[in-house]
């Protein structure tokens, strides 16, 4: 589906009825990394998937940045006539999350933290950044793909599930270089979250792969020591991407997160 929000078209996909639960995705996939979890938790929740500014069904048009993704989603939420929705993120979705509290902090329930985590970029970080971006100026989305899918998925999902991971990078290549080099600057030019999670004060979940080498356990145990009565799950045998890695354990872990949230 596609609706206007504010000045833009955007991609998205809606299940169920209830509590509004918007979850975005990380770079550089699109809505469908969601789709078990508009399966699975559609009778519980009114799920709601957008497809990030440039990637998916969603024009692809700058400016690129955490603060112009996150008023996108605020103008999806006025789209929609919801006031209020629970925000969530994987990876990139996450960076967004943090910024649409610091900038529509109102109209949160709580929030989903996934595979993510609150420092800014490095030196060295930034460096990889600017190198994908030159990778995928000269040799297309398909080469960022290649290079990223690996570290997106587990060892026991390359292991055990090899179609998932062709999934995954049929996703990543399928992105316009355009977006991906917007999302890759803004993902370096991000500010650092750390100050942000002292002032969370809603119901928040993070969920992390034990097998995630790109946002590490740690990082989502230094989110779960910083956010005041947090709620931190581990996924076993998941990596980066845990939602489509691990659907059923995810759901299961949002599922109660959403149904504590309701009383």
């Amino acid at each position: 589906m596609k609706i206007v929000a504010g000045d833009l078209t955007l991609g998205y996909e809606e299940a169920g009825a209830g509590i509004p639960l918007v979850l975005v995705h990380g770079f550089p996939s699109n809505r469908a990394l969601w789709s078990a979890q508009l399966r699975g938790l559609s009778r519980q929740c009114r799920c709601i998937a957008p497809d990030v500014r440039g990637f998916g069904e969603s024009d692809v048009a700058p400016p690129y940045s955490m603060d112009t993704y996150a008023d996108d989603v605020a103008h999806l939420l006025d789209a929609l006539e919801i006031e209020r929705a629970v925000i969530g993120g994987q990876s990139m979705g996450g960076y967004i999350t943090f910024a649409f509290w610091r900038r529509h902090r109102d109209r949160v329930l709580g929030l989903v933290l996934a595979d993510t985590r609150a420092q800014a970029d490095t030196p060295d970080a930034i460096a990889k950044r600017h190198a994908m971006m030159a990778l995928a100026r000269a040799q297309g989305a398909s080469a960022v793909a290649d290079e990223m899918v690996a570290g997106s998925t587990g060892k026991s999902t390359r292991r055990r599930h090899p179609e998932l991971v062709d999934s995954v990078r049929a996703m990543y290549a399928a992105a316009p270089v355009e977006a991906i080099t917007g999302a890759l600057e803004a993902m370096a030019s991000r500010p650092d979250s750390t100050p942000t999670l002292a002032t969370i004060d809603v119901p928040t979940l993070i969920v992390v792969g034990e097998e995630d080498v790109l946002t590490p356990v740690a990082d989502s145990r230094a989110l779960h020591a910083s956010i005041a009565g947090s709620r931190l799950e581990i996924l076993k045998g998941a990596g980066h991407v845990s939602n489509a890695e691990r659907p059923a354990a995810f759901n299961h872990v949002l599922g109660e997160f959403m149904h504590e949230l309701a009383q």
